[in-house]
């Protein structure tokens, strides 16, 4: 008796995804976009492998320093533990320090790859995804940051996002320096609680923010956040520096005299008002490009100026209410991190597009294109001693930069293999019995003005008679013929 094989399930490990031509093609084209943005302003490309030495990755790990823990990790033949990266910057780092005396100062580079997260997988969240990242390496000043925004400003102009979004600038420094002005500079633990109250307050809004700065707050299912036991006096004062519609004085004014007496917090407020001072000469106004005393994003990462790109526009959570999209990227400033491979300061600067949460943004406005990509011309086969012939066809087509392919399937029915055609999405095939090859004429049969002119004809005698979109040519012409097609001319003048 012979044992049945046991079959493997095709299962997609969770947290992973497979991406189809439609998707490739939309992403490829967003990610050209943002390229051509981030090469105008000077930026090249440059590539680090998907493994690092988890050393190399640092305190940085999402999670914590153990290996397995946030990050997907291995041991090599010599016991190093490698580590899958799961940002674009760390592995920046490494490259910069690596090849320091080669790099120019500052070095501007750019990169686009995938990232690892060894997370719970959830909606929406995947433990494999894609980043689009733009740093400057090697400049302290201001002016460095101010150019990250107007980068991001100009990429989502030119994914058609205009109007639809805001660069929210803040600085960890006037941050710092608030934290003192409470006297808070000390105690790490309940700086990190105000931090995250202030991060919430799109979310749960003053009063929720209050209270997770006072003594804590009960949400609505009951459970309890402990609070920072803040005063009542300093649980103002945050909320005044917090609050950009706060009246009164202008917004430096507020900024400064909420620092006052701190070397870091005023230094902060300097450095964001020289980048606004920036942006508005590079035409950049606050509906673009705005300082945002909310803005909170890696509390120990970031040293200076942060910033994020929100979304403005309206959409509906699980709940059915109309909430602001949000975040699609951000960064900042993180002097410290490529100072863990060399003695002397490093300054360093940049921000990260998630590639995925934009596409997700452009197809909501309609800026993305879901249409699947045009398939090669099908060259039939309907006689096989002829197949020299047919790849005759198909090879000139290609050496005039035409998609196309000879169908390669074992049936010799038309049908289906025009229905194969239709499958690939395919704009004509080329049709040549042993009649036409007598004559030395093709019957070429664009399917796409086939479809569009089969609409109006509702008898299928008819629709036999006319033949839509069918037409002969001599075969000489084929190239010509085909590459005047709409769809194959479209793609030509695309430079694919």
């Amino acid at each position: 008796m012979t044992d049945k094989k046991k079959l493997i399930a095709p299962r997609l490990p969770r947290g992973f995804e497979d991406r189809l031509p439609v998707d490739i093609a939309a992403i490829d084209r967003m990610v050209a976009k943002i390229r051509q943005v981030y090469e105008r302003y000077g930026f090249d490309p440059v590539e680090t492998p998907l493994f690092e030495y988890t050393e190399t990755l640092g305190k940085f790990l999402p999670d914590t320093d153990r290996p397995n823990a946030g990050v997907f990790s291995l041991q090599d033949d010599d016991e190093h533990w490698l580590s899958l990266r799961y940002d674009l910057t760390a592995p920046l780092a490494r490259h910069f320090a690596e090849h320091f005396d080669k790099l120019p100062k500052p070095y501007r580079s750019y990169r686009a790859g995938y990232v690892f997260r060894n997370e719970k997988p959830g909606p929406g969240r995947f433990r494999q995804f894609m980043q689009f990242d733009a740093d400057t390496v090697g400049a302290a000043g201001p002016e460095a940051d101010a150019e990250m925004c107007m980068m991001m400003a100009d990429t989502m102009d030119a994914l058609g996002l205009a109007g639809k979004y805001v660069v929210k600038v803040n600085s960890r420094k006037v941050l710092d320096g608030v934290l003192e002005s409470v006297r808070l500079a000390a105690d790490p633990a309940r700086s990190l609680v105000v931090l995250r109250a202030i991060d919430k307050l799109d979310r749960l809004g003053t009063e929720g923010v209050a209270q997770l700065l006072g003594p804590g707050r009960r949400d609505e299912s009951g459970d309890f956040t402990a609070g920072a036991h803040l005063t009542p006096e300093d649980v103002a004062k945050v909320l005044r520096y917090v609050r950009a519609e706060d009246e009164g004085d202008p917004l430096f004014v507020r900024l400064s005299g909420l620092v006052a007496g701190t070397t870091r917090g005023t230094q902060g407020v300097e450095e964001l008002r020289a980048m606004e001072a920036l942006f508005l000469a590079g035409g950049y106004g606050p509906d673009r490009i705005r300082i945002d005393s909310s803005v909170v994003r890696g509390l120990e990462y970031y040293t200076g100026p942060v910033f994020e790109i929100e979304l403005t526009f309206a959409v509906q959570n699980e709940k059915g209410q109309d909430v602001v999209f949000g975040s699609v990227g951000g960064g900042g400033r993180y002097d410290g991190l490529v100072s863990r491979f060399r003695s002397e300061p490093v300054p360093a600067t940049g921000f990260s597009i998630g590639v995925s949460r934009l596409a997700n943004a452009l197809k909501l406005t309609g800026n993305m294109p879901s249409s699947e990509p045009v398939g090669p011309v099908v060259v039939l086969v309907l006689d096989k001693d002829q197949t020299p012939r047919y790849q005759q066809i198909t090879a000139r087509l290609r050496n005039a930069g035409i998609r196309a392919e000879m169908f390669m399937g074992a049936s010799r029915n038309f049908g289906k293999q025009v229905a194969y055609a239709d499958k690939r999405n395919a704009p004509a095939v080329i049709i040549e019995g042993s009649d036409e090859r007598a004559r030395g004429v093709v019957q070429i049969k664009d399917l796409i003005a086939g479809k569009e002119a089969a609409r109006a004809i509702t008898d299928n005698a008819e629709w036999k008679a006319e033949r839509p979109g069918q037409f002969e040519c001599a075969d000489a012409e084929i190239v010509g013929r085909i590459a005047a097609l709409p769809a194959v001319r479209a793609y030509l003048d695309d430079g694919k």
